[in-house]
């Protein structure tokens, strides 16, 4: 697996806007053909130009995997369509107030790890959308998840102040190797710059060689 570096509107912050699984990308609506392609490329997947509550914030406010997609309860009808027409997955819509739901919600195929300010049922809907078993969990003190924790197959990264009986309980719940890291030159919330599938990792332009070394650490086989 190659970590090759990416911008996205010229910031490194491409976890944002954009999500992926092992065989399809969502981009933004008007995003650059020969940035899409070079994504392609790179991640080997299909990429599909959508927005999400009408908006450019893709990975912000929708968890992919292999088996589904999430999306928030402001998703527009004709987005939610056009995701169920489009790709092969279970599109589902999980209706809480905490619309941007890639900050709260890491999942692999394995599992889901979620912040503990979902409800029973938004728990519930995320095991049914995207096929995994799911639990709640705050990481180095935060709630929101998704923003601190970025998972594939077999590897993770997560807060740099995460300790470690939080690392042990996600690595063997995720089925995952596991190492604390940062993004973009310090950034300690990983999701943010961050894209990765099970055929490469894409990572924002500021990211630095320590970072690139801890990465590899944690998703390179």
């Amino acid at each position: 697996m190659d970590i090759i570096k990416y911008d996205v509107y010229r910031g490194p912050n491409l976890g944002v806007y954009i999500a992926v699984n092992d065989t399809i990308g969502l981009v933004p609506m008007g995003f650059a053909k020969t940035k899409s392609d070079k994504l392609a490329e790179y991640l080997n997947i299909e990429i599909y130009n959508t927005a999400i509550a009408n908006t450019r914030l893709i990975g912000a406010l929708s968890v992919m995997n292999n088996k589904g997609i999430l999306l928030p309860n402001t998703a527009y009808q004709n987005e939610y369509d056009y995701l169920k027409d489009e790709t092969d997955l279970e599109v589902g819509v999980l209706d809480t107030k905490f619309n941007a739901i890639g900050n709260v919600v890491c999942a692999n195929d394995k599992g889901a790890v979620v912040s503990p300010l979902l409800s029973k049922q938004d728990c519930q809907t995320i095991s049914d959308v995207l096929g995994v078993e799911v639990i709640q969990k705050k990481i180095a003190g935060f709630n929101l998840t998704g923003v601190v924790l970025v998972a594939n197959a077999t590897g993770a990264a997560i807060h740099p102040e995460s300790d470690e009986e939080e690392m042990k309980t996600i690595s063997d719940f995720l089925g995952v190797k596991i190492e604390p890291s940062s993004i973009n030159n310090g950034v300690p919330y990983v999701s943010s710059g961050i894209l990765v599938n099970n055929h490469c990792m894409v990572v924002g332009s500021m990211t630095s060689g320590p970072e690139i070394m801890m990465l590899t650490r944690a998703f390179l086989n």
